[in-house]
């Protein structure tokens, strides 16, 4: 298992846009992925799940990878946050 966790610096937080784009990453793989804050976690593949944790500017998410593409995900989804959050 992978994982890491981020603190959003995106003004508005995860709102629509980003956490659509997270989803459709995120479906790109195989592993289970899970976004969790405040020790409640949702599914990464799945939008109502990522915007019900109504992630504000300056809050920390981990976010975590399970599965045969763990490695690969984690990767891509730390770049996708630094670049879009």
């Amino acid at each position: 298992m992978k994982k890491f966790k981020y603190v959003i610096t995106d003004p508005e937080g995860i709102h629509a846009r980003p956490a659509g784009m997270l989803v459709k990453a995120a479906k790109g793989f195989t592993c289970d992925i899970k976004i969790a804050k405040d020790g409640k976690a949702m599914s990464g593949k799945a939008i109502f799940g990522v915007m019900g944790l109504a992630v504000k500017k300056g809050e920390e998410v981990t976010l975590t990878f399970d599965g045969a593409d763990e490695e690969a995900a984690c990767e891509a989804i730390r770049k996708f946050m630094q670049e879009n959050l």
